[in-house]
């Protein structure tokens, strides 16, 4: 009888050597002026930029949730590192951050070298377009835990921001004006619900057109995670707070970047509702209220900007071909989102 080796048990370190090949110059790919050390060390090295006052390191982490799922059956994986690069950038730049490095993590029940190439592709090009170094990660084969063909994928971004320039509550006054940045879709949260209705209640395939228009399924549940970072880095200046609408949709975003003493009043008759949404809603026959609390209804990032300064950021974000709009104002409140 043979002994056992790694391989017999689920894990195959060649595979992991074949991998660590497709993928070290996509990496290399998004190393700047920051970055220290070489592809396949132990740790990821970067310097904090030069020319800083009192610089803060801003973290985040996050995953992509069950749009992973649509990746997988639709055998589609180079835009699902993008989805997570920018879901992370712009968590950071909701508190003024400049994204510095990312890190990955990508766990398989089988490692494919081919996905985890197109899934590292996409990383890098999300990372090259904001100047952001891919420094390090991990990939991990855990045979038992996750079966073949499913992976996870997380994701941590580390930016910078001067002290005295970090965005928030604690610049958002009664008056200001809110500014709403469409979304491209669904972007990475409400997937388990809009699989449910689109899989079980409509019974459509990946490769069936989505109801209303002309583009397939797949394409319109992998739409990519629209990043905001190019269009709101000059402007952060002018700019209160921002809110990245993820999970919790406008209301559950919204509310972290209130004061106590005030409240958001959106105005939902100020935009028309994207058709993913309406035959998610009419499909699902999902009430207003849960709609707006799960997906994010076409408004990926809200702009809270003083009256003085909205035309500005208005025109700012206008000439960036960003096309924003006025979505309510910030009033006297108890801290509250007031959909109206």
């Amino acid at each position: 009888m043979a002994g056992l080796d790694y391989r017999s048990a689920g894990v195959d370190i060649a595979a992991g050597d074949e991998a660590k090949g497709r993928i070290r110059s996509l990496v290399e790919s998004t190393f700047n002026e920051h970055t220290r050390g070489a592809f396949g060390a132990f740790g990821g090295m970067s310097a904090l930029p030069s020319g800083m006052r009192r610089p803060l390191l801003v973290a985040s982490a996050d995953g992509v949730g069950s749009k992973l799922k649509i990746a997988i059956a639709a055998d589609k994986h180079d835009t699902i590192g993008q989805d997570l690069v920018n879901h992370c950038v712009n968590d950071i730049l909701a508190q003024g951050a400049r994204p510095l490095f990312f890190l990955d993590y990508v766990a398989f029940g089988r490692l494919d070298p081919r996905v985890l190439e197109e899934i590292v592709s996409g990383l890098a090009s999300a990372c090259r377009a904001h100047g952001c170094a891919l420094i390090g990660g991990e990939t991990a084969e855990m045979p038992g835990l996750y079966t073949p063909p499913d992976y996870d994928l997380a994701g941590f971004i580390v930016g910078t921001v001067e002290e005295d320039e970090v965005l928030g509550s604690h610049r958002v006054q009664a008056g200001d004006a809110l500014i709403a940045l469409p979304s491209s879709g669904l972007h990475t949260n409400g997937y388990s619900l809009a699989r449910k209705i689109v899989f079980d209640n409509l019974a459509l395939s990946h490769a069936d057109r989505f109801p209303g228009t002309e583009v397939p399924v797949a394409e319109v549940l992998l739409a990519v995670h629209r990043s905001y970072f190019a269009a709101l880095e000059p402007l952060l200046p002018d700019v209160n707070a921002l809110a990245h609408i993820t999970g919790g949709g406008l209301p559950g975003n919204l509310d972290r970047v209130l004061p106590a003493q005030c409240d958001a009043v959106v105005e939902t008759a100020t935009w028309t509702i994207p058709q993913t949404f309406r035959v998610l809603a009419d499909a699902g026959s999902i009430a207003r209220d849960e709609m707006f609390r799960t997906f994010n209804m076409g408004v990926g990032m809200v702009v809270v900007a003083g009256a003085d300064k909205a035309d500005r950021v208005m025109r700012g974000l206008t000439e960036s071909g960003s096309e924003p709009w006025i979505i309510g104002q910030v009033t006297p409140g108890t801290g509250r989102v007031q959909l109206v």
